[in-house]
């Protein structure tokens, strides 16, 4: 006769173990990918949070520097609003004898018998009029003026014959354009 063993408790409780061992690796995995999912969420999290920290640094940063270039820009409108009165008062300084030897050539050109009735100046062009005792008179001071070291190009407007009493005269407007003679830069010692 053959020996009969019963196999079925020892497969039940194999297949129970073995349920067991399933469910606490379940339970186990489960709880790795728990504490990988909040380490994840917590380390995401924790670089956000310094990412943050320096944008708000840089943005603090930026702040700082826009007002530095605005102060910067406001020294350079500075800088440049001095730069442009020391250039005019540098120019006064170098023009300052000019007017007078305008009025020394001036002077110097006229010929006998020119009186001058007025002279008007509008940037550097200088209007002049005056009464002659003949148009020769007036082409005579034309070209001294023209050959003068401060004016040049001078322009006869008008020209009116009268009389005045017993004589002829002539009447006239001339404009001149002043120049800036080489004379007065070898004269001026500061440049």
């Amino acid at each position: 006769m053959a020996t009969r063993i019963n196999l079925l408790p020892w497969r039940e409780l194999r297949r129970q173990e073995q349920d067991r061992q399933l469910l606490s690796a379940s339970v186990g995995a489960w709880l790795l990918m728990g504490l990988l999912v909040f380490y994840a969420w917590y380390h995401v999290n924790g670089l956000i949070d310094h990412q943050n920290k320096r944008n708000d640094f840089l943005q603090t940063e930026i702040v700082s520097l826009d007002d530095q270039i605005q102060k910067i820009n406001q020294l350079k409108e500075r800088k440049r609003a001095l730069l442009t009165r020391m250039e005019i008062i540098q120019q006064l300084q170098r023009d300052r004898t000019q007017i007078v030897h305008v009025f020394d050539d001036l002077v110097r050109a006229l010929p006998r018998g020119i009186y001058f009735t007025g002279l008007a100046k509008k940037n550097k062009r200088i209007t002049l009029k005056g009464t002659a005792q003949s148009n020769a008179r007036v082409s005579h001071l034309m070209s001294n003026l023209d050959s003068s070291d401060w004016f040049t190009n001078p322009d006869l407007d008008i020209v009116n014959a009268q009389d005045r009493g017993e004589a002829r005269v002539s009447e006239f407007t001339l404009r001149v354009r002043e120049q800036k003679s080489t004379v007065a830069d070898s004269d001026n010692p500061e440049g």
